[in-house]
């Protein structure tokens, strides 16, 4: 069946259209996306803004027409971190349904992390042991670990590198605020952290999504065109060697970084510090980069959920 994905994310918003069967690699057929940035466009009281909810409401009457144009079967609609967290999220999702006719579903943190967590494992496959699984979206920092397709452990921070633009960097920090932000990224890190360790370190580590691809990249990993088979890792003392660096360069340098665009060079230093904190609590020298992630937990769901031919 041809599916569509709708996934409302606290920096894009994304349309993905797959060719999929149970038992199959989820085939991608289009992309549409837009950077809606919502993690900043909430004001002071945490709503998100009149013109974030007008950028969402196009974006989405817009998706939906592509959807329908491609053949899409079922559109699986769902929005994360910067609309479950908004003060006025409910009034965005009947905006959103009033206007579009799309019921956005809103995962919650511990379900984006689950989701993630069990496509990473169908990308890697059993072979790769007890995995752990870090994900730095816009708005959250999700993390997950366990032996099984379902995770051990899964939570969710309020740590995403547009959240930590907007509340630590709308000035450039000095060297002395830069150590509180590391220290306070550990601790609040470090609070779960033996949920996952509880069982036994990790076999495998693993990362997704825009912010750790662009790390991997500007740390030496091989350019999307090289295709998603290539192995990709981010080394911790590769990034740590470049964080120093990033942290003195200009937004329109960064933004001329490879892997980096330019609606997202502003997240790179916030995205790397949250990266550098994951590995160092985690005590990992590196990360596999996964390019499955949570649009693929989603669509693998809900094959898993169809009818089965029965054996015997």
């Amino acid at each position: 069946m041809r599916l569509g994905v709708l996934d409302i994310g606290s920096n894009t918003g994304h349309l993905l259209v797959v060719d999929a069967h149970g038992g199959a690699a989820p085939l991608p057929a289009s992309s549409y996306k837009q950077p809606l940035r919502l993690a900043e466009h909430l004001d002071d009281d945490g709503a998100v803004s009149p013109a974030g909810v007008e950028a969402l409401v196009e974006f989405t009457a817009e998706a939906v027409r592509l959807a329908e144009d491609r053949g899409c079967a079922e559109t699986l609609a769902f929005a994360t971190s910067a609309v479950r967290d908004a003060v006025n999220s409910e009034t965005v999702l009947k905006t959103v349904y009033e206007r579009t006719g799309v019921r956005l579903g809103v995962l919650s943190g511990e379900d984006e992390a689950r989701l993630t967590f069990l496509a990473v494992r169908r990308w890697f496959g059993w072979s790769a042991g007890r995995l752990a699984v870090f994900d730095i979206g816009g708005g959250s920092l999700e993390i997950a670990g366990g032996a099984d397709e379902a995770p051990d452990a899964a939570w969710s921070l309020p740590l995403g590198a547009a959240r930590l633009a907007r509340s630590h960097f709308g000035v450039a920090p000095d060297a002395e605020a830069l150590r509180a932000l590391r220290r306070d990224l550990r601790a609040e890190i470090a609070q779960n952290a033996g949920t996952l360790l509880r069982a036994g370190r990790p076999d495998r580590a693993a990362a997704t999504s825009k912010t750790f691809r662009s790390l991997a990249r500007i740390c030496g990993a091989a350019p999307a065109a090289d295709g998603p088979l290539v192995r990709r890792v981010l080394p911790l003392d590769a990034l740590r060697d470049r964080i120093d660096e990033l942290t003195r360069t200009s937004l329109d340098d960064l933004a001329r970084l490879p892997g980096v665009s330019p609606s997202r060079a502003h997240q790179i230093v916030p995205g790397a510090l949250v990266a550098e904190a994951c590995m160092d609590v985690f005590d990992l020298t590196e990360l596999e980069i996964c390019p499955w992630a949570l649009r693929e937990g989603v669509i693998l769901q809900r094959l898993d959920q169809m009818p089965h031919i029965a054996l015997g």
